[in-house]
């Protein structure tokens, strides 16, 4: 080559633009480590999970919301060909029930069917037809009972369980209750049984272990608190039982039931064979825990200025056969059921009954999510009568740091709901048909809709949202991590469980930044780790990270003091950038790799924040860690002949703390909404008598990318909460909690209805001709 073409070279190189960096650390978009796998459709699911000399399961459900068990005959399916292993009631060699929250259902039932698709016994084969053949060739006899399904029946009713139908009753008292407004309005509310809806196939397999124990892989959410209910059952030692947790595709709820693992577990120690369940979009309809379906009663006391005075509410849970977390969710519905305004007086009445409806349980922003529509409501009524712009009376009333919640206990984070709640009301509105006459109108009821633009009215409504951060009650939240570094490479152990909240993703940022080092693997999970508790309420960002956090900075101080005692200065005097390990006076410069070569450097830390404390017979108490608040505008169109609602657009502000991850936090805050678009106009798991009707996607209607609005983010608030590790907060929950109530307030703007059932029926949309 000659000099010119040397030269030219060269010159071409310089003026190439430089590769884009990298992401890295906190604060940066990096991508999650899985993102391409699952793209491609290679990432690895429990559902794909195979063994060698495999067997298939099938369970046996009740058909019968509430029944009598007269008899069970298993003799048919055991003399079918293929078939190893029938197990009911009488194979469970330990505590014949369990639950998350209260260990009160049973593995199989034995006497009584308590709701519609219960477990009465399980069976495994060689083949999954074989399996399912057997378990249609049990046979039960059964008693039919009437069901009771009126929550407000439970009360009255013969008890439905041993424990009694209440299961929790929470009394608020907070201030004066002689105290009146000048203004009253009040109001009944009726929020639907929404079902967490996983993505993918609920699965998972079990193998036996020498030791007489069994290991069962699964996309559980929760794995230590899995394993120590399925050790109890199956009789044996915690340490005889070892979950590990698969790729979980998504989780808006506790991911796998434990009575979904459980019979597997039997299965396996039976036969001595891996055995697999993967179960059918009907079974998970019938097994796993839904949304509580509530009803709730409000009177609000405001002054003629629309400054509230006192609230009173009686809220009510359906809790289903039994009662899982029911009574967390009725203490964060209780403590919120003023929401996120200052209200020097409260009186609320909370209980949470069982009755033969399927049972509820965790579900993102439970509690706090059905007394939001109520209450937003209930400030619409008031703004109404007053004839006061609904978001001026809001902001009239709005809650700040240093103001005391009804449960007494004084708000000590950051709380700049006016802030959020001016950010989106002072978006500017997007465009009115009329004016872009050249773009086609998307009609409430689709491309296809039938009605007519003149039928067709806009609103604007109003949402603001709290929710409670990790546990409550003296919940002892806590979390262990462990940071190894060999070869500048960076592992993490930790059994936070990542279900696509990103944890994965922000352990990564938080080694990158404190240790300096480019390459960091997350292991797998599993209970041979220490626990991590629940993948919910913003823990592991807070608890898992916190514990990461604590033992990458062991590490990096593990790391920094030779090279600060040989120089003869303090580690904090030395700081990490860019790979780079330099010192305050430029003395000392070196790299990470150069200070790491031939080192295996590791620690573990805890981390577990302040205690709160149970709520007391009056509902008062410190009973949260922390809040996290977010104000959302909606804007609908409604075709007021038909009833149909389209949703233009969702304005959002949220409370957020701080930015970790900007592509990645505003993927959980779009998710969140449009979770919320499905509770306020989709979902609805009908169930009539008890019996869910149409277990299915055809009956039960997730909103599809034609539901889901424009979504504007138009402010995060970044004001760190300086008890959180990095100041962040839980930013997923929040959105879901408060963007079906402002779809509500919009559609009351529009037609001037009332609206006070979720989701809303196309006649709770209708406008009479002369309303």
């Amino acid at each position: 080559m000659s000099n010119e073409a040397v030269t030219a070279t060269t010159t071409a190189e310089a003026a190439a633009p430089a590769a884009e960096p990298i992401p890295h650390g906190l604060g940066s978009s990096l991508a999650p480590a899985d993102a391409r796998a699952k793209t491609e459709g290679t990432f690895p699911y429990a559902a794909d999970l195979w063994a060698e000399g495999l067997l298939w399961a099938a369970v046996v459900r009740s058909p019968h919301p509430y029944a009598r068990i007269t008899s069970i005959d298993t003799t048919h399916a055991r003399e079918m060909p293929g078939v190893r292993a029938v197990v009911t009631h009488e194979d469970v060699p330990g505590s014949p029930v369990h639950g998350r929250g209260t260990a009160d259902r049973p593995v199989f039932a034995s006497e009584v069917v308590r709701h519609h698709g219960e477990p009465i016994a399980a069976v495994a084969a060689d083949h999954p037809d074989t399996a399912r053949m057997a378990a249609a060739a049990v046979i039960v006899e059964y008693d039919v009972l009437e069901p009771v399904t009126d929550p407000e029946h439970a009360f009255e009713a013969e008890p439905l369980h041993p424990d009694g139908n209440l299961i929790r009753h929470i009394p608020l008292r907070h201030g004066d209750p002689e105290a009146a407004g000048e203004v009253v309005v009040e109001g009944l509310y009726r929020i639907g049984r929404q079902d967490p809806a996983p993505i993918g196939a609920e699965a998972a397999l079990a193998v036996p272990r020498p030791d007489g124990g069994v290991e069962l892989y699964t996309a559980s959410t929760d794995p230590h608190t899995d394993r120590d209910a399925l050790a109890a059952c199956y009789g044996l030692a915690p340490e005889q039982v070892k979950i590990v947790v698969t790729g979980v595709p998504g989780a808006t709820a506790d991911r796998e039931d434990q009575g979904f693992q459980l019979p597997l577990g039997l299965l396996a120690l039976k036969t001595g064979c891996p055995v697999k369940l993967t179960a059918t979009r009907e079974e998970s309809f019938l097994g796993h825990a839904h949304r509580h379906p509530t009803l709730l009663r409000y009177r609000h006391h405001a002054d003629a200025e629309g400054r509230l005075v006192k609230v009173e509410a009686q809220i009510l849970l359906d809790a289903g056969a039994y009662a899982d977390t029911s009574s967390e969710a009725l203490a964060a519905a209780v403590s919120f059921a003023c929401g996120p305004y200052v209200v020097p007086n409260a009186f609320i009445e909370g209980w949470a009954v069982r009755t033969n409806n399927p049972p509820s349980g965790h579900v993102r922003g439970e509690g706090a999510m059905q007394v939001c529509a109520a209450y937003e409501a209930q400030m619409d009524k008031l703004a109404k009568k007053l004839g006061v712009d609904p978001a001026e009376l809001r902001l009239r009333n709005v809650l700040a740091t240093g103001d005391v919640l009804p449960i007494g206990q004084t708000v000590t984070c950051p709380a700049p709901v006016a802030e959020l709640l001016q950010a989106v009301r002072d978006f500017p509105l997007p465009a009115l048909p009329m004016d872009t006459p050249e773009d086609e109108w998307l009609l409430p009821g689709g491309p296809e809709g039938a009605g007519e633009p003149s039928a067709v009215r806009r609103g604007v409504g109003y949402g603001l949202g709290m929710v409670h951060m990790l546990g409550a009650e003296g919940a002892d939240e806590v979390s262990t991590a462990t940071v190894k570094v060999q070869d500048g490479v960076a592992t993490v152990l930790c059994a936070a469980v990542e279900t696509g909240q990103g944890f994965s993703t922000l352990a990564r940022q938080i080694v990158q930044e404190t240790l300096g080092v480019d390459e960091v693997h997350v292991a797998p999970v599993d209970t041979d780790q220490p626990p991590a508790g629940p993948g919910c309420r913003g823990r592991h960002t807070w608890v898992s990270g916190g514990a990461v956090e604590r033992a990458a900075k062991m590490v990096r101080t593990q790391l920094l003091q030779p090279l600060a005692h040989k120089f003869g200065m303090s580690t904090e005097l030395l700081q990490i950038t860019d790979g780079k390990i330099t010192s305050y006076d430029g003395v000392l410069s070196t790299t990470v790799a150069e200070a790491m070569e031939g080192k295996e450097l590791w620690a573990t830390a805890q981390c577990r924040p302040h205690p709160t404390e149970p709520l007391d017979e009056s509902g008062q108490g410190d009973a949260f860690v922390g809040l996290a608040f977010c104000a959302i505008r909606a804007v609908v169109d409604v075709d007021v002949e038909l009833g149909s609602v389209r949703v233009v657009e969702l304005a959002v502000a949220q409370d957020v703390g701080r930015v970790l991850n900007p592509a990645q936090l505003t993927a959980r805050i779009e998710a969140g909404v449009t979770q919320g678009v499905g509770i306020a106009l989709t979902e609805n798991l009908r169930t009539p008598r008890g019996t869910i009707r149409h277990p299915d996607l055809t009956g039960y209607a997730l909103p599809t990318a034609l539901d889901a609005p424009d979504i504007r983010i138009v402010k995060l608030v970044e004001e760190r909460d300086v008890v959180a590790p990095f100041g962040a907060k839980a930013v997923s929950a929040v959105p879901v909690v408060a963007s079906p109530a402002a779809i509500a307030s919009a559609v009351r703007a529009a037609t001037g209805r009332p609206v006070n059932r979720l989701p809303i029926r196309p006649q709770a949309a209708v406008v009479v001709t002369g309303q």
